[in-house]
C-alpha cells in the first residue's frame, strides 16, 4: 500500500505538469488523501494501481487520458512498488518483534 500511494501521488503530479495544470495546495492535499485511501483498497493484483490512479486524477479534475503516459512503464513500476510494500511490512514486523522481546524480558525479570 505504501508504494501504491507514493506512485499515485507522483503520477498525478507528473500528469498535471505534462498537461501544464497548476495544482493548488488544496488539490495537492486531496491527491495525498485520495492516494492514501485508495491504496488501502487496492487489491494485490498487478495493474490494479492504474484503476485507482484514474480515481485520484478525477478527484482533482486532471485528465484521465494522462494514464496513457505512465501505462507503458507501469509493470516495471509495479515491481518497484512491491519492493517498497514488502520493505514496509518487514520493517513493521521487525519493530513489533523487538517490542515483544523487550516485553517478555521485562516480564521474566519481574518473575525472577
Amino acid at each position: 500500500m505504501d508504494g501504491t500511494a507514493i506512485y499515485q501521488g507522483v503520477c498525478a503530479i507528473f500528469i498535471a505538469q505534462v498537461f501544464g495544470i497548476d495544482l493548488t495546495i488544496g488539490q495537492q492535499c486531496v491527491i495525498i488523501m485520495t492516494a492514501v485511501l485508495s491504496s488501502i483498497g487496492t487489491a494485490g493484483v498487478p495493474g490494479s494501481g492504474m484503476i485507482m490512479l484514474a480515481m485520484v486524477l478525477q478527484s482533482v479534475g486532471l485528465p484521465v487520458e494522462g494514464i496513457a503516459l505512465v501505462a507503458g512503464v507501469d509493470r516495471v513500476l509495479d515491481m518497484m512498488r512491491t519492493v517498497v510494500n514488502i520493505t514496509g511490512d518487514q520493517s513493521a514486523a521487525v519493530c513489533v518483534d523487538s517490542l515483544e522481546k523487550r516485553k517478555e524480558a521485562r516480564q521474566a525479570a519481574k518473575a525472577a
